[in-house]
């Protein structure tokens, strides 16, 4: 937790990354685009690949490595040349994104199954303190010298890779399994395919609040700081009570924890559709952060749960590949179905979570969703 504090804290590069580029490497909106998106897709190919690393050389070797990579890569921008600069920001996104699933593996392999969700809310709450106070760090940073932007997130990486490789179990034991057989078990398992499909479509609807919402209010008349404001407080909010919440929860089924959280997420797209202003943004907000809360943390614990051993690296890359879904596909189909007809993205977006709840809620699989205090110590094996 002190170490994604920290590191949390220090998460500035891909903040500013678009506005650096720009402003200090005098790059045009359109490259620095497509800077960005070399990111984006870097960071894909990191969350997907990252846990194969974790199981294979062991779980805090593959997340002490992608700090140390994250860190050289962010020291290495403000001194490459123009040119490389897309393909340096694709391996920055690989090298970040391969560290998220083998953190979220470790938490869950060096916890007994029943605190699990407890201590993924809790990690989560870390991250989340400090991102409310890294941005506005950044932004002076960013006003005195844009390149230390950089350097203060390459040291916080740099403190989260030492407190990791000290202190941190090493996790799960590693096993020598091919991807074949990953893809071979996870088919064979409705449970998990299931709650991966419906992270996809939510977190696709959920992240129209950063790909959306600021134009809706734009439209509205709303100053863009009052936007920030909310985000703000929402990040608060996650910081006092999702973690409690978590512990309130724990002996309760997983996928009704999921499926509630879908629900809010769907409430709150929905005022969103009826009341299109400051105010029902506000309103949304809040009831989205509540099903944020429920359903985030759960789920990531619940897939790791299911991963058969020495298997959880790989199964947490399949959830954070699902969880950052959105980050691609929101902003494409949003923003298209916004331009030519905005009065049904909400709504329709609405509909979406709440189908994905009842499609959890719904569909029968094999006994997997236990209680946590039904578990073992080890992770379930079989189907």
């Amino acid at each position: 937790m002190v170490g994604q504090l920290v590191n949390g804290a220090g998460a500035l590069a891909w903040i500013y990354l678009t506005l650096y580029l720009v402003e200090d490497r005098g790059m045009s909106a359109q490259q620095a685009g497509f800077a960005a998106a070399a990111y984006g897709i870097g960071l894909l190919g990191g969350n997907l690949g990252g846990g194969w690393f974790g199981d294979r050389f062991g779980l805090r070797t593959a997340a002490v490595a992608s700090q140390l990579l994250w860190a050289i890569a962010c020291t290495a921008m403000p001194f490459a040349p123009g040119a490389s600069l897309a393909f340096l920001a694709a391996l920055a996104g690989l090298f970040g994104g391969a560290g998220r699933p083998n953190l979220s593996a470790l938490v869950a392999t060096s916890l007994p199954p029943e605190r699990r969700r407890e201590g993924i809310a809790l990690s989560r709450t870390a991250s989340n303190a400090g991102f409310t106070i890294g941005p506005p760090i950044g932004g002076l940073l960013a006003a005195y010298d844009f390149s230390l932007v950089f350097v203060v997130d390459a040291v916080t990486s740099l403190v989260m890779a030492a407190i990791i490789w000290r202190w941190v179990p090493s996790g799960q034991q590693t096993t020598r399994l091919s991807t074949t057989g990953l893809w071979r078990t996870v088919f064979r398992d409705r449970s998990v395919l299931v709650v991966l499909a419906t992270i996809v479509v939510v977190d696709t609807v959920y992240r129209q609040i950063f790909a959306t919402m600021p134009l809706l209010l734009r439209d509205a008349g709303t100053p863009a700081v009052a936007y920030g404001v909310l985000l703000g407080a929402s990040s608060v909010v996650i910081v006092l009570f999702e973690a409690p919440i978590a512990v309130r929860l724990q002996g309760h089924r997983a996928t009704r924890v999921i499926a509630a959280g879908f629900a809010f997420i769907g409430l709150g797209l929905a005022v969103l559709g009826v009341w299109p202003a400051l105010g029902g943004a506000a309103l949304a907000i809040a009831v989205m952060t509540a099903g944020e809360m429920l359903y985030k943390p759960t789920a990531t614990a619940h897939v790791a749960d299911a991963a058969p051993e020495g298997m959880v690296g790989r199964y947490s890359s399949l959830y954070a590949a699902a969880s950052i879904s959105g980050m691609f596909l929101a902003p494409a189909i949003g923003g298209t179905t916004y331009q030519h007809a905005p009065q049904l993205l909400y709504p329709v977006a609405a509909g979406l979570a709440l189908a994905a709840g009842a499609v959890l809620l719904l569909t029968r699989v094999k006994v997997r969703d236990v209680l946590p205090s039904e578990s073992t110590a080890q992770p379930s094996s079989g189907s």
